[in-house]
């Protein structure tokens, strides 16, 4: 679902468990400017705890969200002129990893994680995503 705007700066997000008190927060910040045809043209971000000052730009953003009351997955997906195809596979096999760990830490799910990891090699096959460095 591809989401076009202005310019628009995501809300602040509170990563708070039931239960737990509201220790500190943590804002992440991400600026969207899109182009004359309302297509992002400049995707940036920040955050209160990142471990640098100032905003660092990005190519491509996919940001997922689950409503536990209508049990699905929201997402914005966005992506810029500049965000090169190689780039995009890479991002792409990137974030399979990542999920395959998330869903291990968050599950235990080693089973289902090595099947991410496997179906994530078996991708960056068929893409023929070539090492970084390579041209």
């Amino acid at each position: 679902m591809h989401f076009l705007l202005e310019k628009h700066v995501f809300p602040k997000i509170n990563v708070v468990k039931p239960g737990d008190k509201m220790l500190n927060n943590s804002e992440i910040k991400i600026t969207v400017e899109l182009d004359d045809n309302k297509m992002p043209a400049k995707i940036d971000w920040e955050a209160t705890d990142a471990g640098f000052d100032g905003k660092k730009d990005a190519r491509t953003l996919m940001l997922s969200l689950w409503d536990p009351i209508e049990k699905l997955t929201l997402g914005i997906d966005l992506w810029t002129k500049e965000m090169m195809v190689e780039d995009m596979k890479a991002h792409f096999y990137q974030m399979f990893l990542k999920m395959a760990d998330t869903f291990e830490r968050s599950t235990q799910g080693a089973e289902g994680a090595m099947m991410i990891r496997d179906f994530a090699d078996d991708f960056a096959k068929k893409v023929e995503l070539r090492p970084s460095g390579e041209n």
